[in-house]
């Protein structure tokens, strides 16, 4: 999400340090697996989960699940460090499912139980992809500023957002991002390199298809702004839109068909998804 909205900022004493947890958890589990003398892909292995996976809650961008830190806490030797923090982190994910601002709060009520997503990002990444450090530089550019409070809730609701991507069974992801974006480094050349690794990381699951729309198109369908397409289990797709202050969840048969349209002729003029594999690969090198 491009935090575009503006609503009434939370009190202080209602920003729970969310993001904090979970950066905090990363160090410790490093901390431990080096201790143990085991590798990243090692705990991969006893986690079943992915080496991407492991390096990317370390560095304190992805969620670490209930699941994954019982699992960890054994294999490393915690002693019930991991495991103690279990009920901390089933908390904090079901306050970030249910703190959403009002205008935000349908679709990420049904983003989270979606059996299909299919999101378009004309401007950034989309916000379910985004690094820690790259959000902070999306909500510490907004106007007007947000609050240090504020900035600090919005970074550990969208991350809580990526718990997604550990559902299971899987919903099946995809993204349009346009090339455009890519040449817009948010935070900085460290910050959106590892924006870059993370982009790759997810486009590797199996579940997900990310597609890169070239700047040499010259025709579009979708000139309008952001939107993602979604599927809730036994439901039709329905859509969701924002543009410059305005969001809105199109429930209606004919609506989400207009939207559904534009996608479809978008993935068939964007890369592939191993050519925009190929294209990222590319771009990190250079940066």
């Amino acid at each position: 999400m491009s935090g575009k909205h503006e609503e009434r900022p939370e009190k202080p004493s209602e920003s729970d340090g969310t993001a904090h947890l979970f950066k905090a958890l990363g160090k410790i589990i490093k901390v431990l697996r080096t201790n143990a003398g085991l590798s990243q892909a090692q705990l991969a292995s006893i986690t079943h989960c992915s080496e991407d996976l492991i390096s990317a809650i370390e560095r304190g961008v992805r969620t670490p699940q209930p699941e994954f830190l019982m699992l960890a806490d054994a294999a490393l030797g915690g002693t019930g460090v991991l495991t103690a923090a279990v009920e901390d982190t089933e908390q904090a994910l079901s306050r970030a499912r249910t703190r959403h601002p009002e205008w935000f709060g349908s679709f990420a009520a049904a983003e989270a139980v979606a059996v299909a997503l299919h999101y378009y990002a004309p401007q950034v990444v989309p916000g379910i992809l985004q690094t820690h450090a790259y959000a902070e530089a999306v909500f510490r550019h907004h106007r007007p500023l947000y609050e240090e409070e504020e900035i600090e809730k919005r970074l550990a609701d969208r991350l809580a957002r990526q718990a997604l991507f550990e559902k299971r069974p899987a919903p099946t992801v995809s993204f349009v991002i346009e090339e455009s974006v890519l040449h817009r480094p948010m935070g900085g050349r460290d910050a959106f390199r590892e924006q870059i690794r993370c982009l790759l990381e997810v486009a590797n699951l199996r579940n997900v298809h990310l597609q890169i729309m070239p700047n040499e198109r010259t025709d579009h369908p979708a000139l309008e702004g952001q939107f993602t397409l979604l599927t809730l289990k036994g439901k039709r797709e329905v859509a969701y839109a924002e543009s410059y202050g305005t969001a809105r969840l199109f429930t209606g048969l004919d609506e989400a068909r207009v939207y559904a349209e534009r996608y479809g002729i978008m993935r068939a003029q964007a890369l592939t998804p191993p050519e925009s594999l190929e294209h990222l690969k590319q771009l990190l090198g250079e940066l």
